[in-house]
């Protein structure tokens, strides 16, 4: 065991602490506790009163509750199988429920006992017209014990922390308890005072205090806003002083609205912009009018009229003698976006290129071109950025799906020569707090209207036993001349089997089902080529039925397909399940989307699936998918500069975040270096702990 020792520095090791040493130091490491601060912001998930603190008559089915109750009865008995099967009762002196346990270990046979005082935690069941709990979570709060040295024998409110397997309740308590008798002198604030006045915090000393110790529930709940607020407040310092950077040291481009090629345009276009994309227009082209370099997200379900938006801006450079980038996630839509912009620049002198990956004849010549400037729109994939491209005169560059861009990769293309001005697109609708905290660089624009010839999409859920029912509704829509995807999940853990079944729907449907129909199965391990010749048949309508395996690429526009029929669909996020739904309804016909459910369903998949059939607004979704999943699932793990957060949560906190950011950014703009004396504990914390972040950001 390692030797305890009295340090001053609170980022010391944990296993020097009292009761801790190597082995339980290595335990604690598994939940990010690494030295005595770590141990210290370790906070409880939930807290536990010694009095009956529920009424047990209230209760139903699929209620998930966490309560103190008594013991009423205890009983073990055998399976024909020789299991043992633990049954306790509890009650609240009225109404009694049955928690059982199928394996467990021996002692708890000796724990449980009648009269003692359980704390339970799980989900509300019936068996028999009986209530019950399966395997709940416990604790045993009057332990009988010698306790008469333990600070926490007579504490009303005990807090209950995540553990770990070797570390239990009562061991995490003592070590906690250990650590701030001995080291809560030296403690440091975070804040500085005139915030903590502004806002009424407790300073850190008392609130860390609060945060284990406190009985009072209601009060902790303040407390730990305190923590939160200090979670967002350094990250979006770190942004304010981006942002300040940007607008101050970077200059762009000062481009003059000449209303030459962008009125012309306007003038012909075979529709008419809806209001936000008029607004959006605007915004864009004030920051393209201004000195600095623009940095701006824009956002937009499938469908809002994004690539319009940005073939203006395209224009506003190109009429001011300079050349235009946009860049696409793969080649198949880097092509629809050529052939969709130049069918729009029929009759306007305006040259545009696709250039495309790989090697083929006049490939060369469009590089050539891009290099001397006659080539004024350049459509392409992310390699664009690659080094054998060489613009002349780059002064706008769009990237669309820009989830798949890190940081490192736009602060690459905010780099170049003249400093262009950047547009991201986005059909994934981001979260306001998520917005605010991965892309705090970012200005955002939100398309939120769609074109008034686009009907909303019909979502309907039914069981795989009604799937034949789906098929003869389906019918009719082919007969009309439509065309339907039908889409499998792919199982991870099992790639072959989900292709499997993929190769098997796919010989049921276009043999029994629709033979009449010319039908074809797209599938991850397809070549890339052949997936893109399947894809560009199915635009073309020489394929009626699309069966896939893979989610269907973002953004591949195919206005005479109006039915969607997403097998398994509980199995996929809500975010998955709008970009699916958003590959039907791009042409004037009413389209449906059919979410085909295999039972059991769990509750959360509910959710998303009723979700779903309520609306078709992608932000709303959006939010219950953040409130559903998190944020680190949404972004996956590729999404470099995704801040990771101790104490806050971006669905609950998102007040907190609003005056953090207000805060933060009003401290930069008076003080950008922290270099007055009541920012001296910022500039102090702030360039200790973020000077590398700003490295990778600071463009």
């Amino acid at each position: 065991m390692a030797e305890s020792k009295k340090t001053t520095d609170l980022n010391s090791e944990v296993k020097y602490l009292k009761g801790v040493g190597e082995h339980r130091a290595q335990l604690l490491s598994k939940l990010g506790i690494k030295t005595i601060l770590d141990l210290m912001e370790h906070f409880p998930k939930v807290y536990i009163s010694r009095k009956l603190s529920v009424t047990l008559g209230d209760l139903k089915p699929g209620d998930m509750l966490a309560f103190t109750a008594v013991i009423s009865w205890v009983d073990v008995h055998q399976t024909a199988k020789g299991r043992n099967i633990l049954s306790i009762g509890v009650s609240d002196g009225k109404v009694g429920i049955i928690c059982s346990w199928f394996t467990y270990p021996p002692v708890y046979e000796k724990m449980f006992l009648p009269g003692r005082l359980v704390w339970l935690n799980g989900t509300i069941t019936e068996f028999n017209g009986q209530l019950e709990m399966v395997h709940p979570e416990f604790e045993l709060i009057d332990d009988w014990e010698d306790t008469k040295e333990d600070f926490w024998k007579n504490r009303e409110v005990l807090p209950v922390y995540p553990l770990t397997e070797g570390i239990n309740q009562k061991l995490m308590r003592r070590l906690i308890y250990n650590a701030f008798a001995l080291y809560a002198g030296f403690i440091e604030e975070k804040l500085p005072e005139n915030i903590i006045a502004k806002h009424h915090f407790l300073e850190r000393k008392t609130a860390l205090q609060k945060m284990h110790f406190g009985q009072n529930p209601a009060e902790i709940e303040k407390v730990r806003r305190r923590f939160a607020y200090e979670d967002f407040f350094y990250t979006q310092l770190l942004w304010a002083r981006h942002k300040t950077f940007h607008t101050t040291k970077t200059k762009g481009i000062k481009f003059i609205n000449k209303k030459q090629l962008t009125t012309g345009v306007y003038k012909k276009l075979p529709f008419t912009l809806t209001k936000a994309q008029k607004k959006v227009l605007w915004e864009i082209f004030a920051d393209m009018c201004s000195e600095k370099q623009m940095s701006r997200l824009l956002q937009g379900d499938v469908g809002s009229g994004k690539t319009v938006v940005t073939l203006f801006a395209m224009l506003l450079a190109v009429e001011n003698g300079y050349q235009s980038a946009l860049m696409a996630p793969t080649e198949i839509l880097a092509e629809q976006h050529y052939e969709t912009i130049t069918n729009l620049l029929k009759g306007f002198e305006v040259q545009v290129c696709l250039l495309k990956g790989g090697v083929y004849k006049g490939k060369e010549a469009i590089k050539k071109a891009i290099a001397e400037g006659s080539a004024q729109i350049v459509i392409g994939t992310h390699a664009l950025l690659q080094k054998d491209i060489n613009f002349k005169r780059l002064g706008f560059a769009c990237v669309d799906e820009q989830h798949r861009f890190g940081v490192e990769q736009r602060a690459k293309l905010a780099n170049l020569a003249e400093h262009p001005d950047l547009l991201y697109l986005s059909a994934t609708p981001i979260p306001r707090s998520l917005a605010m905290t991965v892309y705090g660089d970012l200005e955002v624009s939100i398309l939120d209207e769609l074109p008034p010839t686009r009907k909303p999409v019909r979502t309907i859920i039914r069981p795989s036993s009604k799937i034949d029912t789906v098929y003869s509704e389906v019918r009719q829509e082919l007969a009309l001349g439509r065309q339907v995807y039908i889409v499998c999940p792919l199982v991870e853990e099992s790639e072959k089997i989900a292709l499997l079944d993929a190769t098997k729907l796919y010989e049921y449907i276009s043999q029994k089902v629709f033979p009449e129909y010319p039908a074809s199965l797209l599938h991850g391990r397809m070549p890339v080529k052949e997936k893109d010749m399947i894809m560009q048949k199915f635009k073309a309508g020489e394929i009626k039925i699309l069966v896939s395996t893979t989610v269907i690429e973002v953004g591949v526009d195919v206005p005479n397909a109006s039915v969607m029929i997403v097998e398994h669909a509980e199995r996929f996020g809500l975010a998955q399940l709008h970009q699916l739904r958003g590959r039907v309804g791009r042409g004037s016909a009413q389209a449906y989307c059919y979410l085909i459910e295999h039972s059991p369903v769990s509750e959360v998949a509910w959710q998303r699936l009723t979700t779903m059939t309520k609306t078709t607004d992608g932000f709303i979704i959006a939010e219950k998918d953040l409130e559903l999943r998190g944020p680190g699932e949404i972004f996956g793990y590729e999404q470099s500069g995704l801040p990771v957060f101790r104490f806050a949560n971006l669905v609950r906190d998102q007040e907190i975040l609003r005056l953090a950011r207000q805060d933060a950014f009003e401290i930069v703009h008076a003080d950008p270096d922290f270099e007055l004396p009541e920012n001296a504990l910022l500039k102090k914390i702030y360039f200790s702990q973020f000077t590398d972040k700003e490295k990778l950001i600071l463009y």
